[in-house]
């Protein structure tokens, strides 16, 4: 360990789920770090995420402006740089503060073969575990405690607010997504509501509300569609207060997780072999459940994803059957 360290800044621009994703190694390095000042570059419009974690003693905003931001930095005397997002901006940073640094294998050949040659070279192992490469050096080891998220107080959602057919539970759905080729369609998302009968609430953002409208007319079952209507961390209270949790490969599956939520991920045109998938302790790991379709030839056809199938059938999604997803989503309330 290099014990003569005292300040540290990890760089991770986006996103939500990735940022999410660097939380164990924050945790590890300022518990195993004793005096440690630790410090977080990240995009601006993600501050909300970091700004809360009692780990983080500062972070940083960027706003593709580095003139003003670089000094700052270098005005720090960082000891050491964590670089999480291994990027031309990352590597930018790292040569202008000029002081020992290290990240951790981004396996983009591994991807690309596999996404070409639909031959599966990845590694078992997950992201995190491959974060935790970058502060190997400093002796830093993983405490397997899994992914943190933390809710300022003034972003808890009072269910007392809700319609009252949703004030004593319900089920969270994501219908979120970067890319369309992730996101579970509404046909099947109606799908699963018709067969849960119970309360849901829909969670994503403002370009999401008009396809939440779509599902809560189609559904016959109490529908409340809160994209577009909520912060990041008012979302993130959605989910922790839920009884169990339907998510596409989004940032809300990463804050679920962080929750130990019980939960379904639901993987169209990319695979949770690229080391993304639920983080998870150990005591929480049964709570997980993965909704795929496996054998398809055309995929995985993306790494990220694109706006709509390349094949046009988009079997990956439409070919997942439901009735084992909402079995799963229920079992939380047999138990």
């Amino acid at each position: 360990m290099i014990s003569s360290l005292v300040k540290i800044l990890i760089i991770r621009f986006s996103s939500i789920g990735d940022i999410v994703l660097t939380t164990p190694v924050i945790r590890c390095l300022k518990s195993q770090l004793p005096g440690l000042e630790l410090h977080y570059l990240t995009k601006k419009q993600f501050l909300p995420i970091l700004e809360p974690n009692p780990y983080i003693n500062k972070v940083w905003g960027y706003d593709r402006n580095f003139r003003d931001l670089i000094p700052q930095l270098k005005s720090q005397g960082f000891d050491y740089v964590v670089d999480l997002h291994k990027n031309y901006r990352s590597v930018f940073v790292k040569r202008q503060l000029q002081v020992a640094s290290a990240s951790f294998p981004k396996l983009n050949l591994q991807k690309w073969v596999t996404v070409h040659f639909k031959m599966n070279v990845m590694p078992d192992i997950h992201i995190v575990d491959r974060y935790f490469e970058a502060v190997k050096p400093l002796g830093i080891q993983n405490d397997a405690g899994g992914l943190d998220y933390f809710i300022p107080a003034v972003d808890e959602v009072s269910l007392a607010g809700l319609p009252a057919t949703h004030q004593k539970g319900f089920y969270a759905i994501v219908i979120g997504g970067k890319h369309n080729t992730k996101i579970f369609p509404p046909e099947k998302i109606v799908e699963v509501c018709k067969k849960l009968s119970q309360p849901v609430v829909l969670l994503g953002g403002n370009e999401d509300r008009e396809r939440g409208e779509q599902i809560a007319e189609r559904a016959g079952t109490p529908i409340y569609n809160s994209c577009g209507l909520y912060n990041i961390s008012q979302s993130a209270s959605f989910i922790r207060q839920s009884r169990a949790v339907l998510t596409n490969d989004t940032g809300l599956m990463h804050i679920a997780a962080a929750f130990g939520k019980h939960m379904v991920s639901v993987w169209g045109n990319t695979i949770p072999a690229f080391g993304m998938y639920p983080y998870l302790p150990e005591k929480f790991k049964a709570n997980s459940m993965i909704a795929e379709v496996k054998g398809l030839s055309c995929r995985p056809c993306s790494k990220l994803g694109f706006k709509q199938c390349p094949k046009k059938h988009f079997h990956c999604m439409m070919l997942i059957d439901t009735d084992p997803i909402v079995d799963f989503l229920m079992l939380d309330n047999k138990s």
